[in-house]
């Protein structure tokens, strides 16, 4: 896992924390709600996927 994932990550919530906070306060609430949920999406997405590289890392490491 690298270092770079986490700076990823918190790119991603810096980016949804402004864009959530200027939707909020121009009366949008839905769509900072939307944005919000997105970002979790993207998050998640890279966290799958690096679950899903160490299952096969492990799954070729003992060879299962």
């Amino acid at each position: 896992m690298d270092v770079d994932l986490i700076f990823r990550i918190a790119a991603v919530g810096i980016l949804v924390s402004v864009l959530n906070q200027v939707l909020a306060r121009s009366g949008r609430e839905e769509q900072a709600t939307m944005v919000t949920l997105a970002g979790l999406v993207v998050v998640l997405m890279m966290v799958v996927q690096q679950i899903s590289d160490l299952f096969q890392l492990v799954e070729d490491l003992f060879g299962l």
